[in-house]
């Protein structure tokens, strides 16, 4: 998982120049690279939803996602992990959480990891990933600025996920259609969407319990191209 390691370790290093440089901002520059944030959220979510080939996938997908999200109540218990995780380590940071999550929905919703994790597990180069490790790189500098140490921990289930399709890439590859990935990146783009909303606190999403989504669009995907 070479690739994955160096996408890890450029989340790691940015995250870390991040906060460096977040502890010299004033809470003004701060709050506005918030904003900045949430606009290119949402203009990245807007882009990845719109290449949709199908929107009945889409709207039968984030509905009933989100009502299994909800009764699971997996926002609050990532919350509950993430307060864990900050009290180990002993941070004040108000933000932890948030900067957790959002760095993890940016840095894993792309179709970039998913190719770039079967690319890798397959026995290629990870051309694509180091590429995607990069963007990430930058990426978690600017989130860590404005919203501190939770985006440094969200290398944590950014390994667990694209290490995992990459482990699993023989199976997956199969699963795995040019559609697929299509239709779960346009689905993914309506979670960031959500998220967009949150950082420019328009109104409070819980994009988290909306994850199931992701799920019930490869099933659909699947059910539609057989009804072909």
């Amino acid at each position: 998982m070479v690739g994955t390691l160096v996408n890890v370790g450029t989340v790691l290093v940015g995250s870390v120049i991040g906060l460096a440089i977040h502890a010299k901002l004033p809470e003004r520059i701060t709050k506005i690279a918030f904003q900045a944030i949430g606009l290119f959220t949402m203009f990245l979510g807007f882009i990845m939803a719109s290449k949709t080939g199908n929107f009945l996938i889409m709207i039968f997908s984030i509905l009933p996602g989100s009502i299994i999200g909800e009764l699971l109540h997996i926002e609050r218990r990532m919350e509950g992990l993430s307060e864990f995780i900050k009290r180990k380590i002993g941070s004040k940071d108000s933000n932890f959480s948030e900067g957790l999550v959002t760095s993890f929905l940016l840095f894993c919703m792309g179709s970039m990891t998913i190719l770039g994790a079967i690319e890798e597990g397959l026995g290629g180069k990870p051309n694509l990933l180091i590429a995607k490790a990069v963007l990430d790189g930058f990426s978690s500098l600017a989130l860590a600025s404005s919203l501190g140490i939770g985006v440094t921990f969200s290398i944590i289930p950014l390994f667990i996920y694209q290490g995992g399709i990459t482990l699993f890439a023989s199976t997956l590859q199969q699963v795995f259609t040019e559609v697929l990935i299509k239709e779960l990146s346009a689905v993914g783009g309506l979670l960031l969407i959500g998220l967009g909303i949150n950082l420019l606190e328009i109104k409070r999403l819980p994009v988290l319990n909306m994850l199931p989504a992701l799920a019930i669009s490869v099933f659909l995907t699947y059910f539609f191209s057989v009804l072909k």
